[in-house]
C-alpha cells in the first residue's frame, strides 16, 4: 500500500472545520429522528406498536451495513464524490419517506436512510486527512462535536417538529437540509483522491486483517463500545422514567430534558486538544470514570426527592461529556495509525462501538421492564466498569516493559 495523498500540509481553515462539523451533525441526526416518533409513524402507515420498532432497527442496520461496506471506500475512491453521492441518495430517500404510505416501502426507506448516513463517517477521517499532525486531535474533536450535537439534538427536535407540524415534516426538512448540504460541500471540499490501488474485494478482506493486527483499534473500540452502551441504555430508558410516576413529564418536557444533555458535547474539542498534547491515556481514564459516576448519581437520590430531576440533569450532562471525550480520544488514536487505511479503521471502530450501543439499548429496555430504573442503572454502571478494568491492563503491560514515565 502507498500512503494516501493529503490535500494540504498547512492547517485547514476554521471555516471548513465548522462546515464539516455542521455537516456531520446534520447527517447523523437522520439516524435518530424517528426514535421518539415510531408510535405516530406506525399508526399512520399501518404498523402495530410491536412492529413499528423496526423503523429504528432497520435504520441502525442500514448504518451498520454502510460502516462495513461503504465507509472503507474512502480509502480508494475520491472522497468528495463519494460523500456527495451518499448525500444525494439520502436526500432522495428522505423525500420518499416523507410522502409514502406503504409500510414496506417506508421500512425500506428507513434502511436506506441508515446506509446513506454513513457519509458522516467518511467526513470525519477526511477532516483528519486535511489536518497536520500537530492539530489533528483538535480538528477531529471539533468535527466530532458537531456530529455528537446532531445525535443529541435529533430526538428533541423531531419531537417538537412533529408536535406542531406532524411527523412527515421532519423528513421533508431533513431532505432539504441534506440537499443544501450537498451543494455547500460540492463547493467547499477540496478534492482528495487516495493513491491506494486496491480492489474492493481485497479492501473488505483487509478489514479483518486490520482488526486482528491492530491492538490499538481493538482496545479503543472496546472502550467505546462499553461507554456507548451506557449512553444508549440511558437515553432509551430515561424517557420512560420521566413520563412515569412520580415525574409525569410530557413529551415536550422530555425533549427539553434531552436538550440540556447536549451541553456534554462541548468537551469534544477539549479532548482533542488533550490528545494532541499526548495525554490520551490519562484523559481516557477520566472519561471512563465520569461515565461510571454519571450512572451512580441517580442511585444516590430517591425518585420522590425534589433533587431527583436536577440529579438526572447533572447525570445526563456528565454522561454525554464522558462519551464525547472518549469517542474523540479513540478516533485520535486510530487516525494516527496510518493514512492509507484510515477510513477502514474508522468503519471498524464505529461498527464495533455501534454494536455496543445496540446491546446497551436492548439491555436497558429489558432491565427497566424486569427490574426497574435501578436495574437499568446498574447495567449502565457495569459496562464502563468493564472498560475501566480493561483500561487498567494498559498500565500492567507498560510496567512489565518498564515504560511508564
Amino acid at each position: 500500500m502507498h500512503s494516501a495523498s493529503t490535500p494540504t500540509e498547512k492547517s485547514v481553515s476554521l471555516a471548513l472545520i465548522f462546515i464539516l462539523a455542521a455537516a456531520c451533525g446534520i447527517i447523523a441526526a437522520n439516524l435518530y429522528y424517528a426514535q421518539p416518533l415510531i408510535g405516530s409513524i406506525g399508526s399512520s402507515i399501518g404498523l402495530s406498536s410491536e412492529v413499528a420498532a423496526l423503523i429504528v432497527t432497520l435504520t441502525q442496520v442500514g448504518y451498520g451495513i454502510g460502516l462495513l461496506f461503504i465507509v472503507p471506500l474512502g480509502d480508494i475512491l475520491e472522497n468528495r464524490k463519494l460523500i456527495l453521492a451518499l448525500l444525494l441518495l439520502t436526500a432522495a430517500v428522505l423525500t420518499i419517506a416523507a410522502v409514502i404510505k406503504s409500510a414496506i416501502l417506508f421500512l425500506t426507506a428507513s434502511l436506506m436512510i441508515g446506509v446513506g448516513s454513513v457519509a458522516a463517517q467518511i467526513l470525519v477521517p477526511y477532516a483528519a486527512h486535511l489536518s497536520p499532525e500537530v492539530v489533528r486531535g483538535r480538528n477531529v474533536g471539533n468535527v466530532m462535536s458537531g456530529l455528537l450535537l446532531g445525535i443529541m439534538l435529533a430526538r428533541p427536535i423531531s419531537s417538537l417538529v412533529a408536535e406542531y407540524m406532524g411527523w412527515r415534516a421532519i423528513y421533508f426538512i431533513s431532505a432539504a437540509l441534506i440537499f443544501a448540504l450537498a451543494l455547500v460541500l460540492a463547493k467547499a471540499l477540496p478534492s482528495r483522491k487516495p493513491s491506494t490501488a486496491t480492489a474492493y474485494s481485497a479492501l473488505l478482506h483487509s478489514m479483518l486483517h486490520l482488526l486482528k493486527a491492530t491492538p490499538a483499534l481493538r482496545r479503543r473500540a472496546i472502550y467505546h463500545a462499553c461507554v456507548f452502551g451506557t449512553f444508549s441504555l440511558f437515553w432509551t430508558t430515561v424517557p420512560l422514567v420521566l413520563t412515569s410516576p412520580p415525574f409525569h413529564f410530557t413529551q415536550k418536557e422530555v425533549a427539553l430534558f434531552a436538550l440540556v444533555g447536549v451541553m456534554g458535547a462541548i468537551v469534544a474539542p477539549a479532548a482533542g486538544r488533550m490528545a494532541d498534547r499526548g495525554w490520551v491515556r490519562s484523559a481516557t481514564g477520566w472519561a471512563l470514570a465520569i461515565v461510571i459516576f454519571s450512572g451512580m448519581l441517580p442511585l444516590l437520590v430517591p425518585s420522590s426527592s425534589a433533587l431527583a430531576v436536577p440529579i438526572l440533569v447533572v447525570a445526563a450532562i456528565l454522561l454525554d461529556m464522558g462519551v464525547s471525550a472518549n469517542m474523540v480520544l479513540g478516533q485520535r488514536v486510530i487516525f494516527s495509525l496510518g493514512a492509507e487505511f484510515r477510513s477502514r479503521l474508522n468503519g471498524l471502530y464505529m461498527a464495533i462501538f455501534f454494536l455496543g450501543g445496540a446491546i446497551g439499548s436492548a439491555a436497558g429496555g429489558w432491565a427497566y421492564a424486569t427490574g426497574g430504573w435501578e436495574a437499568a442503572l446498574l447495567i449502565g454502571i457495569a459496562l464502563p466498569a468493564i472498560a475501566m478494568a480493561y483500561y487498567a491492563t494498559e498500565f500492567s503491560r507498560l510496567r512489565k516493559k518498564n515504560l511508564i514515565d
